[in-house]
C-alpha cells in the first residue's frame, strides 16, 4: 500500500504511529498545569516583545510555542475522523487562545504606553503568502514529530519561528487593550488583523498536518485499536465521549464525517480566508511596485547629477548630492535634490537637468519639476570629504516585504505631518485604517467650536490625496467641541453628582482617546460660599478624573472663575500649536 510504503521511506514504524497518535492525544488535556504555565508565559513575553518592537524577545515567545500540540490535533482528528480528539482539541485550542489573549490585555492595560510597533503593524497586514509558509511549515513540523527523535528534531524550532502562533493571538489581545483604554477603531483594525494572520496559520497548519497524517496511514486499524484501548483508562476522553453519546448530532457527525466531507469541511474554511487575504497581497504588490518605480526614478536622478552636474568642467567637485525624494503634485512629479555645493546652480542649468532626466525617464520635460536645495560651501575639500564617506556607505536600498509592511504606516504618518486647517480649527490627531476592501482611511480629528465647511473639507482631502499620490484613499474629519459642558455643585458642596460624573466620564475619554489634549476646569462659586469651595470643588474633580481614568495632574488644569456660580466649565485645550 502507498501510505504504508511511504511511512517505511520515513523510518515511521507501526509502534512509533500508536506512540505519536498517543502523544497527540495527551497533549490536549486540560489538567496539565506545565502547560497553562507556558501559554501564559509565551502570551506575556510575546506581548511584552510586541510593545518593545523586539524581534529576539518574540522569537523567544515562539519557541515555546505550546498551542502547536493543539493544533495538530485538531489535523489528527480531520484525518483519523475521531470526533472525541476534535472535540478534545477544539476546546483546549479555544480556552487557550482566550487565556492567550485576556492575559495579553491585562499587561496592555498596565503598560503606560500602547504604541503600534513595527512588529504589530507587519502582523495586522496577512496576505497569501502567509498562508503558503503556514503550509509548508504545518507540514514539515508533522513529519518532524512523526519520525523518530534524530537529527529531524531539529526542524521543530524552525517550524515553531516560521509559523509563530502565539505573537499573532497577542496582537490580538494588543488590539483589544487599546480598544478599550485608548482608541476604539484603530485598537480593533489591529485585533482583526492579528485575528485573520492567527486564523490562516491555524487552517494551514491544520490542513497540511491532515495530509502529512493521511500520508503516513497513522488512522491504520491497529493503531485506532490502541488508541481506544488507552482511551478506556483516560477520564477525560471518557467524559468527553459520554458528553458527545448525550447529543442526537454524535452518531450522525460520525456517518457523515467520511474523508470528502472531512476534506469540503477544511478547503470551505479556506477558501473563506483566501479573498481578503489574496486582496492583501494585492495591495502590498501595488505598493511595492510604487515604492520600486520611485527607487528606479531616484537612481535615474542621481545618475544624471553626478554624470553632467556634480563637478566643473575641469573635472574638480562642484556639489555633493547629500538626498534625494520625490513628490506628486496633480499631474506633476517634482524631483527634489538636496546638495552641498561651491557654486550655486542657474536656471538654465536646472532647465538643463530637468530635459536630460525627462529623456531618460522617458518623460515630457512639461511633466517633471525640480526642488533644488542648495546648501553653500566655500571649500571643496568638505564637498570631497561628504563623497568619500557617502562611498563607504551602501548606496542601493534593499527593498523588502516585511520593511514595507512595518514602515506604511509611519510614512503615511510623516506625510500628513503638515496639514493645516482653517482657524479657528487645530489638528489634534489623525488616525489610518487599512484593510482588504479599502486599502487606505484617513480620519482627522480636530478641535473646534463649530464644524468645518463641507467646501473645505474637500480641499482639504483632495490636498492629502495629492501629497500621498493616493486618489483613493478615503479622508474623514470628525470635530471635538472646544467646551464640553458645566459640572453643577450644590451649594458649599464639592459632591460629584451621577449628571456631573456623566460630563467628567465624557471628558476622560475623549482626553484618553488623544494624549495631546488637555482639560481646563474653570472653578466658580456663589457670593456667600467660603473661599475654600474652590480648593475642594477642584480637588473632588481632580480625584475623580485621577482615580477613575488615571488622567494626570499635567493634563488637568484647574482655575478660578469670576462667575457668582456654584460650578465649574470643562474646555479642552491643546498644549501646543499642533
Amino acid at each position: 500500500m502507498f501510505r504504508d510504503k511511504f511511512a517505511n521511506n520515513l523510518g515511521v514504524s507501526q509502534a512509533r504511529k500508536e506512540q505519536v497518535y498517543l502523544d497527540i492525544c495527551r497533549s490536549v488535556t486540560l489538567g496539565d498545569i506545565s502547560y497553562w504555565i507556558q501559554v501564559l508565559f509565551a502570551a506575556g513575553i510575546a506581548t511584552l516583545g510586541l510593545a518593545l518592537n523586539s524581534p529576539a524577545v518574540i522569537i523567544g515567545a515562539m519557541l515555546i510555542s505550546p498551542l502547536m500540540g493543539g493544533i495538530l490535533a485538531n489535523g489528527l482528528a480531520l484525518a483519523a475522523g475521531d470526533v472525541i480528539l476534535a472535540m478534545r482539541a477544539l476546546l483546549n485550542l479555544v480556552i487557550s487562545c482566550l487565556v492567550a489573549i485576556t492575559f495579553a490585555v491585562l499587561l496592555v492595560s498596565l503598560l503606560p504606553f500602547k504604541e503600534i510597533t513595527a512588529e504589530i503593524a507587519g502582523r495586522i497586514r496577512p496576505n497569501i503568502l502567509d498562508l503558503v509558509v503556514a503550509l509548508f511549515s504545518g507540514a514539515v513540523g508533522s513529519v518532524a514529530i512523526c519520525q523518530e527523535p534524530k537529527g529531524i528534531a531539529t526542524s521543530i524550532p524552525g517550524v515553531a519561528i516560521a509559523v509563530a502562533l502565539m505573537p499573532p493571538l497577542c496582537v490580538v489581545g494588543y488590539g483589544i487593550g487599546v480598544a478599550i483604554s485608548l482608541d476604539y477603531a484603530k485598537g480593533l483594525q489591529v485585533a482583526s488583523g492579528g485575528g485573520l494572520l492567527f486564523f490562516t496559520n491555524l487552517v494551514a497548519i491544520t490542513f497540511s498536518a491532515m495530509l502529512v497524517f493521511l500520508c503516513l496511514h497513522i488512522d491504520s486499524h491497529d493503531v485506532k485499536s490502541k488508541v481506544r484501548e488507552w482511551r478506556t483508562t483516560d477520564q477525560e476522553s471518557m467524559r468527553m465521549q459520554r458528553i458527545l453519546e448525550k447529543l442526537t448530532a454524535y452518531n450522525k457527525l460520525k456517518k457523515i464525517g467520511s474523508l470528502p466531507g472531512r476534506f469540503v469541511l477544511i478547503f470551505s474554511t479556506i477558501a473563506v480566508i483566501i479573498f481578503p487575504l489574496n486582496q492583501s497581497f494585492i495591495q502590498l504588490r501595488r505598493e511595492i511596485v510604487l515604492q520600486q518605480k520611485e527607487n528606479q526614478i531616484r537612481r535615474e536622478a542621481a545618475e544624471v547629477w553626478q554624470k553632467t552636474f556634480a563637478t566643473f568642467s575641469n573635472g574638480e567637485t562642484r556639489s555633493y548630492l547629500s538626498n534625494i525624494s520625490t513628490i506628486q503634485q496633480s499631474n506633476k512629479l517634482i524631483i527634489q535634490l538636496q546638495i552641498f555645493t561651491s557654486k550655486q546652480y542657474t536656471n538654465e542649468e536646472q532647465k538643463s537637468y530637468i530635459q536630460m532626466l525627462a529623456d531618460r525617464l522617458q518623460k515630457s520635460p512639461e511633466l517633471l519639476g525640480l526642488k533644488l536645495i542648495e546648501v553653500p560651501t566655500t571649500s571643496n575639500d568638505v564637498i570631497r570629504q561628504f563623497a568619500e564617506e557617502k562611498s563607504n556607505k551602501p548606496v542601493e536600498v534593499v527593498l523588502n516585504i516585511a520593511d514595507l509592511q512595518a514602515n506604511f504606516l509611519q510614512e503615511v504618518q510623516s506625510s500628513l505631518a503638515d496639514i493645516q486647517l482653517p482657524p479657528p480649527a487645530k489638528l489634534i490627531d489623525y488616525e489610518l485604517i487599512t484593510n482588504s476592501v479599502e486599502p487606505l482611511k484617513i480620519r482627522l480629528f480636530y478641535l473646534s467650536e463649530r464644524e468645518i465647511d463641507k467646501d473645505a473639507q474637500m480641499l482639504i482631502a483632495d490636498n492629502i490625496r495629492n501629497q500621498l499620490n493616493y486618489q483613493s484613499a478615503k479622508v474623514k474629519m470628525e470635530r471635538k467641541p472646544t467646551s464640553l459642558g458645566m459640572i453643577s455643585f450644590e451649594k458649599n458642596k464639592s459632591v460629584i453628582t451621577p449628571a456631573s460624573a456623566k460630563i467628567l466620564d465624557s471628558a476622560a475619554q475623549i482626553l484618553q482617546q488623544h494624549p495631546n489634549l488637555n482639560l481646563e476646569v474653570t472653578v466658580n462659586q456663589e457670593i456667600t460660599e467660603t473661599q475654600d469651595i474652590i480648593q475642594e470643588r477642584s480637588q473632588a474633580m481632580t480625584t475623580y478624573l485621577q482615580s477613575k481614568w488615571q488622567i494626570s495632574d499635567a493634563r488637568i488644569n484647574m482655575q478660578t472663575g469670576a462667575e457668582s456660580q456654584a460650578n465649574g466649565k470643562l474646555k479642552l485645550t491643546l498644549p501646543y500649536t499642533y
